[in-house]
């Protein structure tokens, strides 16, 4: 329908969230390796597609969802590229730079995890938000 309305950026749009929908039923039904492969192809997608004229962003880019999938699966260290990758085209974004942050620590880089959580306090300061993972980044920062 959207297309016949010569609406094709929508259609494109509305076709990857519906695949990462897919990917995310499918992981829920435990078929991981289908469900990373189809989220993977829903952030490539994504990435191919031009960003609209009025609209900042995606919601929730493809890409950090992909993130998210490989953390979920036990993944950290494909994960961490997935988030960076994220960030590149979307910065400052809580959950990019918190996924960043997670899969760095998770996958052993003390380092990288650092940068992230420094970046991610940098951008939340003055938050007054008590949320779990904005307490976690608090506290890394605070134990370093």
């Amino acid at each position: 329908m959207l297309v016949e309305r010569k609406l094709g950026y929508w259609a494109e749009q509305t076709e990857i969230q519906a695949r990462i929908v897919a990917a995310w039923s499918s992981y829920a039904e435990g078929r991981k390796d289908e469900a990373l492969a189809a989220m993977r192809a829903a952030a490539d997608r994504e990435d191919q597609t031009e960003k609209h004229a009025v609209v900042p962003g995606p919601l929730m880019p493809a890409r950090e969802l992909y993130g998210d999938m490989l953390i979920e699966a036990g993944r950290p260290s494909q994960a961490l590229p997935q988030y960076e990758a994220s960030i590149g085209k979307e910065p400052n974004r809580f959950r990019g730079l918190y996924g960043a942050a997670l899969a760095a620590e998770r996958s052993g880089d003390r380092a990288r995890a650092r940068v992230h959580y420094e970046k991610l306090a940098s951008v939340t300061s003055g938050s007054p938000g008590s949320w779990a993972e904005l307490k976690r980044v608090r506290d890394q920062i605070a134990s370093r």
